[in-house]
């Protein structure tokens, strides 16, 4: 039996977006250790970070979208970005996490800005949004930087309240 998924590189200025490997899984286990993960689920051990691999290619694999790695052209593992819409819910949401030492160069912000523009030009999609925690001002600065723009409140009960930032449809981009 043969399963394919076939998953985009994309490439930016300094950054490919490329699909997940399983060479990947290092990084995400220390990632997922990390105190980076609060507004994410919060720390995982090497089973659940193998099982969010496996997830993040299980959703290209039924949905045709999702997150991609993220490396530097020196071939860096920096973070992940991609367009993800779990079960229940509304609409599809654009997301972005970086490793530790790789904030602050503008990575985050490239590589989103490709994914979104790929997710409305080439999957039709849009305009995307961002669930973030309201106790996250680097991510709200970092959407409100690819023109997003505070909508309402999330209606969760998890532990950090979080908004949802509207990004501008494919016309408004520039």
């Amino acid at each position: 039996m043969t399963f394919a998924v076939s998953i985009p590189t994309l490439t930016t200025e300094r950054l490919t977006l490329r699909p997940p490997r399983e060479s990947d899984l290092d990084t995400l286990v220390t990632f997922g250790q990390s105190d980076r993960t609060v507004f994410i689920g919060g720390k995982r051990d090497r089973y659940e970070a193998w099982r969010g691999l496996l997830a993040t290619i299980g959703h290209w694999a039924l949905r045709g979208y999702g997150y991609w790695s993220v490396d530097t052209y020196a071939g860096q593992f920096v973070g992940r970005v991609g367009v993800t819409l779990h079960d229940g819910w509304s609409e599809p949401e654009l997301g972005w996490h970086l490793f530790d030492g790789f904030e602050g160069h503008g990575y985050a912000s490239e590589a989103a800005k490709a994914a979104r523009d790929h997710a409305y030009r080439v999957w039709g999609m849009g305009p995307v949004i961002s669930f973030i925690a309201f106790e996250n001002p680097r991510s709200i600065a970092l959407a409100e930087r690819l023109g997003a723009r505070f909508e309402c409140n999330g209606k969760d009960d998890g532990p950090h309240p979080y908004g949802i930032w509207r990004h501008p449809g494919q016309g408004a981009l520039t």
